[in-house]
């Protein structure tokens, strides 16, 4: 999992041309036995995170309450149903996602955001720790206006928690990008699979609240 990869994340005349067709996973979650396919139930609500490796993030998000399912896989960038090796090699744009969908009545939008924020370091740029490359990039990506705003709000409050232990700046990607390719199956709640497997999630030790 340690890459040594471009820290530029390309253009979209610079990224590989990917596929019409999408990665074939079973939809089945390991974990809850819930569909990671969509439609999803209309009372639920998706957020769209990427904190480093996704392998971590993904277990911490399908332990929390109130989510109904979590999905691995690639978002942000430009080619189309791209495969790991390419969004490793840096040349399609994506950053590894973890599509979390919720039950806004189980979970506030403002409780996954605070998780976010506090399980990995959003000062880093294109890396997480000993990770290094555009895949590995802090990013939010949301489904509208309203969760937009509650990202933005979410990264200023932080922001002033980082400044008062002498932190760097948020570099962290948020937008509306509803768009998200699943990962290949062997991806999908890789750490129940694999119990001893790889993991870089830590946090900054910086809470939401200070």
């Amino acid at each position: 999992m340690f890459f040594s990869k471009p820290v530029d994340v390309p253009s979209t005349e610079a990224c590989l041309p990917g596929r019409e067709i999408p990665v074939q996973i079973s939809g089945k979650h390991t974990v809850n036995g819930h569909s990671m396919l969509p439609p999803y139930e209309n009372n639920l609500k998706t957020l769209r995170i990427g904190m480093g490796c996704f392998w971590g993030v993904e277990r911490l998000f399908w332990q929390l309450e109130g989510v109904w399912v979590t999905a691995a896989g690639y978002a942000g960038g430009t080619t189309p149903n791209p495969s790991y090796q390419e969004t490793c090699g840096g040349h399609t744009g994506h950053t590894e996602i973890v599509q979390v969908v919720y039950n806004p009545d189980q979970v506030s939008t403002s409780k996954i955001l605070e998780t976010f924020w506090e399980n990995h370091d959003p000062t880093q740029g294109m890396r997480q720790g000993n990770d290094k490359g555009t895949q590995y990039r802090s990013a939010l990506y949301v489904d509208d206006a309203e969760q937009l705003e509650l990202a933005l709000a979410s990264k200023e409050a932080y922001q002033a928690q980082l400044g008062k232990s002498g932190m760097d700046l948020i570099t962290t990607e948020i937008r509306i990008e509803p768009t998200f390719y699943f990962a290949e199956e062997y991806h999908q709640q890789y750490l129940a699979k694999n119990p001893g497997g790889y993991c870089n999630l830590r946090g900054t030790g910086v809470h939401c609240v200070g």
